[in-house]
């Protein structure tokens, strides 16, 4: 064997034993141009005319929901008198006496941690605690959980001269409104309702119980009927009816009847104003000035 064909050997037997660990100098062959090949898609894919390839996918930008002319929500807010309001309302809406613990994860506020707000919390005129239980309760206006606490609470407000509202009543015990309901079917309470939905309103004591001794009844719809279906007399026959019997309109009803005041308007909306002038030079009221002047002796 002559030399360059022992060196040929010598050369190939070397590159078979070289390690390529780099992709820089990694020869391209068939199984590395497979491997490296995309994987083509299925063929429901391709039969789908519109298929889409990931490769040419368009990434969709993010919807923002953001109003930039409002605010941002940031929950209980960072002042103490907004963390104070949030922490009394929960409690408020609560039945029940509620840990300071609770209060503080339901309403997200540093109760535990901020003494100013603790001390401010603690402070508050509808806040009321147990040292026995450690729980804190909302002071409501009123107190009671049946249906004859509730009326001993109207009657008690109606004899003072007032009535209750039944969103008020409602923040004290939620069964409230269908008590008032009830009461008011007994003929125990009057109810007033607002106009567009006739929802439940106020709330009165009704002193006079419907009975045939005390009285309280319903009218009787022919009595109703003959008094819807009385007509007021129009001004003129008023009048002449008032002066048969010698009387007349009370000083109210007799509107003064006042002429009507016309301007002359001229280019500006009115007369021009005269202005008063006032004289200075009073020394000269008795001499002419339309003539020449000399001093006497000249």
């Amino acid at each position: 064997m002559s030399q360059l064909a022992k060196d040929t050997a010598a050369f190939k037997s070397a590159l078979k034993r070289q390690d390529y660990t780099s992709w820089h100098s990694q020869p391209t062959t068939s199984s590395s141009v497979a491997a490296t090949a995309p994987t083509p898609p299925p063929a429901a894919d391709v039969a789908d005319p519109d298929f889409v390839p990931s490769a040419t996918k368009k990434k969709s930008r993010p919807k923002s929901n953001v109003v930039w002319s409002q605010p941002a929500d940031t929950g209980t807010g960072n002042n103490v008198n907004t963390q104070l309001f949030y922490a009394v309302d929960y409690l408020k809406g609560t039945p029940n006496p509620t840990r300071l613990e609770d209060i503080a994860i339901m309403t997200n506020t540093p109760l535990l941690e901020d003494p100013v707000l603790l001390e401010k919390f603690k402070a508050h005129d509808r806040i009321e605690y147990n040292p026995k239980t450690n729980l804190y309760s909302y002071k409501h206006e009123f107190n009671f959980r049946s249906k004859p606490a509730l009326l001993t609470e109207i009657q008690r407000a109606t004899k003072s001269g007032r009535g209750i509202h039944v969103k008020t009543l409602k923040e004290v015990w939620k069964e409230a409104p269908t008590y008032v309901e009830e009461l008011e079917n007994e003929g125990e309470v009057l109810v007033t309702r607002t106009v567009k939905d006739g929802q439940l309103r106020m709330v009165f004591w009704n002193e006079i119980k419907p009975t045939e001794e005390a009285g309280g009844m319903p009218v009787e719809k022919e009595f109703m009927d003959l008094w819807h279906g009385l007509k007021l007399p129009d001004d003129v026959e008023l009048r002449r009816e008032l002066a048969k019997e010698g009387l007349q309109l009370t000083t109210s009803a007799q509107a003064a009847i006042r002429a009507p005041t016309t301007k002359k308007k001229g280019k500006r909306g009115g007369a021009p104003r005269q202005r008063q002038v006032r004289l200075t030079n009073t020394h000269l009221a008795d001499i002419d000035l339309s003539r020449d002047y000399a001093p006497p002796g000249k």
